[in-house]
């Protein structure tokens, strides 16, 4: 017994370095467009609404970007930026199915799989591909995997955590590979503009440059005091990610809480039969998302905004589970003609939440 316990107080051996792939799809709405319709390849391409529209861009390919359009921007602004592009609808239960095929290709790989949105995800190899070369090598065959089963490319980034595989992946695009040793992610992050650092958008930037701070590195020469003027409760985490330290777990899906859909109108209108119209097109729309996630919903919140930017909002909860779209707009109609008589609309949106597995819901009326 003696000898077994000088050995249990002997110094444990260092459990090994994480091993993190981030797989992000290249301009994936655009790319599936332009996969499916060959004549788009050839002329810079915006997946959004109409271009004298108020609708916002939801994807640009990359030689759009190269003019400065950018998602979430109004799509008459991209329009002006780049005057030959082609403006195309969205098509999100096409863009779901691709990025289910995606996923299953991920989860042949690791259990520890964390979907972001539909074109990106963590993955935790660490059990399976421990260290950068074997993780690496797993990353090169996922975005080989990718290609073959859905035509698209992939870029990927390998490191022994969270943000630096997001670095790395954001340095490999497009169509790019960029691995990070362990002992080389200080340097790495320590490079990195200070807006790639998570919660640092256009404000924080200005303030940081402001202070002649304008790399990732230069944040670890900061006082504790410093740090938390700029960041407050966030100054420790943020002076550990600007060492290359980030503990954050991969944590697998959750099962999704809503999914929703919106329609901004070209035009305001008050028409009746108008808005009937759109919310039936909203209902379908929505629909198809529950359909392509295999769920129904017992509640849908309807949200309309005014003109004048004003925004109702109003949820109906039932207890059998939605299904169809003709029930879906049937509720959500009723929901509509219960709102007072307003001004013009301009925007109409719908959600569903409380949602349940399709299946089950089956087995329920069944039984």
């Amino acid at each position: 017994m003696a000898a077994t316990s000088s050995l249990l107080r002997g110094p444990l051996p260092a459990p090994p370095a994480r091993a993190i792939i981030h797989v992000d799809l290249d301009a994936f709405y655009a790319s599936v467009e332009q996969r499916d319709r060959p004549e788009l390849r050839a002329r810079p391409l915006i997946v959004g609404g109409p271009p004298a529209s108020r609708a916002v861009v939801c994807a640009a390919s990359y030689d759009a970007r190269a003019r400065g359009v950018r998602s979430a921007m109004p799509c008459a602004q991209a329009a002006r930026l780049c005057p030959e592009a082609v403006f195309v609808p969205p098509d999100f239960p096409r863009y779901t199915a691709v990025s289910a095929q995606v996923l299953e290709i991920f989860l042949a790989c690791t259990p520890l799989v964390e979907p972001l949105s539909l074109d990106e995800a963590y993955l935790d190899v660490t059990a399976s591909h421990p260290g950068i070369v074997p993780a690496t090598c797993l990353a090169a065959e996922i975005r080989r995997r990718i290609q073959a089963a859905t035509g698209l490319t992939a870029s990927a980034g390998v490191g022994p955590n969270k943000f630096v595989a997001k670095s790395a992946s954001d340095r490999g695009k497009p169509d790019g590979l960029v691995a990070v040793a362990p002992e080389d992610a200080g340097a790495f992050v320590g490079a990195l503009a200070v807006e790639a650092l998570p919660g640092v958008g256009a404000v924080t930037a200005q303030r940081l440059h402001a202070r002649g701070l304008r790399r990732v590195g230069d944040i670890t020469t900061l006082s504790d005091d410093a740090l938390a003027q700029l960041f407050g409760a966030r100054a420790p985490a943020m002076r550990e990610l600007a060492q290359g330290i980030d503990e954050r777990a991969v944590v697998a899906e959750r099962p999704r809480r809503s999914l929703g859909i919106e329609r901004t109108f070209a035009r305001d209108t008050g028409n009746s039969d108008e808005l009937a119209r759109e919310l039936a097109a909203l209902a379908e729309g929505l629909d198809a998302r529950l359909q392509a996630h295999g769920c129904r919903a017992h509640t849908l919140t309807l949200t309309v905004k005014y003109h004048d930017f004003r925004a109702c909002t109003r949820a109906r909860t039932v207890r059998e589970a939605l299904g169809g779209a003709s029930a879906i707009r049937d509720l959500a109609q009723a929901i509509l003609d219960g709102l007072l008589p307003g001004a013009p609309v301009r925007l109409l949106g719908l959600s569903a939440a409380q949602l349940v597995d399709a299946g089950s819901c089956r087995q329920e009326r069944l039984f």
